[in-house]
């Protein structure tokens, strides 16, 4: 049986990401390598990419390197608290919808309220930069939340890296295998 070839989108050039783990945060190359000793899908079906940091952001990259905007999987930070006691999740969705942070989120977070975390706390607890943060790699404690039209069996999921300058492209389903992940029906709802 021939090995699964290694997923490519767009004009980007993709290789294993665990071959240039210097591409990526060192908390989700840590991640990558302890997700690659219990699933060895990952070495093979988890790619990287070098961009400019300029190019990061979801709509300019998609234009830049005609990738369609079917396979941008946006990962936002989202708390709130009960009875203080904090609750933080990462809710990673498609780019064509929004997380459903005031009903979903909020109800699965079990809070009166759930908001984005403010960028300075995300990027400083994640130890991933704005614009680059991955459900891959972080920390313990946050839930990582993935609506379930991300792991669709034969989509590709492009994520951030931890950084801005590079991306990590995955089958959706197999990012729904991610050691912590939840999926969850209807985490997004359509953008607009």
């Amino acid at each position: 049986m021939d090995a699964p070839a290694l997923p490519t989108l767009g004009s980007l050039r993709w290789e294993p990401a665990l071959d240039h783990l210097d591409l990526v945060a060192p908390a989700t190359a840590d991640a990558l390598r302890r997700w690659a000793d219990v699933d060895p899908d990952v070495a093979a079906l988890v790619a990287v990419t070098e961009i400019d940091p300029d190019l990061a952001d979801t709509a300019t990259l998609n234009e830049t390197f005609a990738l369609p905007v079917e396979a941008s999987a946006n990962c936002v930070v989202v708390g709130g608290s009960r009875a203080g006691d904090e609750r933080i999740a990462a809710a990673v969705v498609r780019a064509h919808t929004r997380a459903d942070v005031n009903t979903r989120i909020r109800k699965l977070l079990d809070v009166r309220k759930a908001s984005f975390l403010p960028t300075d706390r995300a990027t400083a607890e994640s130890g991933m930069e704005y614009g680059g943060i991955t459900p891959i790699g972080l920390p313990e404690g946050w839930r990582v939340l993935v609506d379930a039209r991300v792991v669709t069996d034969g989509e590709l999921a492009l994520v951030g890296s931890g950084v801005r300058r590079s991306k990590l492209l995955l089958p959706g389903a197999l990012l729904g295998r991610l050691p912590g992940v939840e999926v969850v029906d209807d985490l997004a709802v359509p953008a607009g």
